[in-house]
């Protein structure tokens, strides 16, 4: 049964924003990537060595209609740290870059561990 009800939509993007320190909406999935800004996103996160979580928003199209009004970004992928939006695949390269992403990554994921 599909549940086309926003409100359970986005009951769902906040329970997995909650419950995923670290959580990368993107379109299809690390492995199989179906676009290329979601493709560079995973290669900088990955090398971050750290694991995170993904929404695949084609197999999600109620996310993926939801999430730009809920976070005020308009396209995918969208990095959430803790929480919080980073930003979307040119952010999280610049981050890279600048070597700003990984102790991003490292110690949110050092401070979930340590509360598990």
């Amino acid at each position: 049964m599909e549940n086309t009800d926003t409100s359970s939509t986005l009951d769902n993007i906040k329970q997995q924003i909650a419950e995923n320190p670290i959580l990368l909406y993107m379109k299809g999935s690390p492995k199989l990537p179906s676009c290329g800004f979601s493709a560079q996103a995973v290669q900088a996160l990955m090398s971050c060595g750290e694991p995170f979580a993904y929404v695949d928003i084609l197999q999600n199209p109620d996310i993926r209609a939801e999430l730009p009004k809920h976070a005020n970004w308009p396209t995918f992928p969208q990095l959430w740290v803790d929480g919080e939006l980073v930003g979307g695949c040119d952010i999280i390269l610049e981050m890279h870059q600048q070597n700003e992403l990984q102790p991003l990554i490292k110690e949110t994921a050092e401070k979930h561990k340590s509360e598990e």
